[in-house]
């Protein structure tokens, strides 16, 4: 999850900034909520015609929220290339009615209908995650997620993540740069291994080390363990508008799935 929000950020800083479609000027909150929402009713559908139709409201979404399509969906190419593997071999690791037959393993055709509900199931959740929560700035994701009474130490874990990610990655960069200055060179043999498991523990070390001074330095400046977020949010007429018409399909997603 965190991958694709952070190559969404990505594409939104290539795009030139946030979208301005109908979705970004909602409540992150709201955003949010039914984010959660439409990604548990579509998790629970099985029948085919009821996943495409909730893909559909995805791809929806992704209108109403002027993302460019191509990098969107060139996003998404890449999540569908986690599970195109599992998708593959599911037709022959299901039992059922053979379709064709391949070096002596039969493939269904329930493994195969199988691999095409969770191919749409997955497009569909994470396209509306990618338009309704990974286009919020981070800062606000956080704001919005402790408005929703989330345990607030999670809340901070992911403040501070995102503050210190950047941080890691720059030290990251010095220590490879280190080792190339010293003619390391990467190949398969156990010095590359030990190499790269002193990096990982000196990563460790350098972290815990300057999450040490970052504390002493709050402390110093009167933090108590807890964090004060000033961002208030507010309900408007187009967040209620908006709650109800995704509702309204929500419920529709669920009667086309006893139909």
């Amino acid at each position: 999850m965190a991958h694709i929000l952070g190559q969404q950020d990505k594409t939104l800083a290539e795009a030139g900034g946030r979208p301005e479609g109908l979705i970004s000027p909602l409540d992150p909150r709201m955003r949010i909520v039914m984010a959660v929402v439409f990604a548990v009713v579509t998790v629970a559908l099985s029948s085919l015609t009821a996943l495409c139709a909730a893909l559909a409201v995805s791809l929806s979404l992704l209108t109403l929220s002027r993302l460019p399509w191509r990098k969107t969906l060139k996003r998404m190419a890449m999540m569908d290339g986690f599970i195109l593997f599992m998708l593959v071999l599911l037709p022959f690791s299901m039992p059922g009615d053979p379709i064709f037959t391949l070096w002596g393993f039969p493939a269904s055709w329930q493994g195969f209908w199988k691999a095409v509900e969770i191919a749409l199931t997955a497009n569909a959740v994470i396209l509306s995650l990618m338009v309704l929560v990974g286009t919020m700035e981070p800062v606000t994701l956080g704001h919005a997620l402790h408005r929703l009474h989330c345990p607030e130490k999670l809340v901070y874990l992911l403040m501070f993540t995102i503050r210190y990610i950047e941080v890691l990655r720059e030290e990251y960069l010095r220590l490879r740069a280190a080792m190339k200055v010293r003619g390391f060179r990467p190949t398969t043999n156990w010095h590359t291994y030990r190499s790269f498991g002193y990096l990982v523990g000196m990563m460790l070390v350098r972290a815990i080390e300057r999450s040490e001074r970052i504390l002493g330095a709050m402390k110093c400046r009167g933090f108590t363990g807890r964090m004060l977020l000033l961002q208030d949010f507010a309900l408007t007429r187009r967040d209620i508008a908006f709650v109800a018409g995704l509702g309204v399909l929500c419920t529709g997603l669920i009667i086309l799935e006893f139909a």
